[in-house]
């Protein structure tokens, strides 16, 4: 260990989204669902989650956003198939927006007429006659 540099200890997880501190039990309980809903979505291959030593699942508070995302859709009636094909594509696109807004912002003579602009939209436009309200 290098002069100075802290030891990692157990606490320092609990920062960590993607640190599998959930069991299936509180895990289902923390979401509002069943263990099999979990299960079906690990089948599914939404969320595959570790197993701890006695060969128990174990939950990540990323991956229960994902599945908590997952139950929500799957109220509204979609497959579930359906709901982690969903999940996995909103995923995808926030992901590429980061990386775009994250190139836009490295590279700013890239960026053409209007790009600093920010979004314009029926929402962010304002109305028509430039009032403001």
């Amino acid at each position: 260990m290098a002069p100075g540099a802290r030891r990692s200890t157990p606490a320092d997880n609990l920062d960590d989204d993607d640190y599998p501190a959930y069991s299936m039990g509180r895990a289902a309980e923390l979401i509002g669902t069943s263990p099999a809903f979990l299960r079906a979505l690990g089948e599914a291959g939404l969320i595959t989650p570790p197993r701890s030593g006695g060969g128990h699942r174990r939950y990540s508070r990323r991956q229960l956003r994902m599945a908590a995302r997952a139950r929500e859709l799957v109220d509204q009636g979609t497959p579930v198939e359906a709901a982690c094909r969903i999940i996995v594509l909103e995923d995808d696109l926030a992901e590429a927006l980061r990386i775009n807004d994250e190139l836009r912002r490295d590279d700013p003579e890239d960026a053409g007429p209007g790009d600093d602009a920010g979004p314009v939209s029926g929402h962010d436009a304002g109305p028509p006659d430039g009032s403001g309200s």
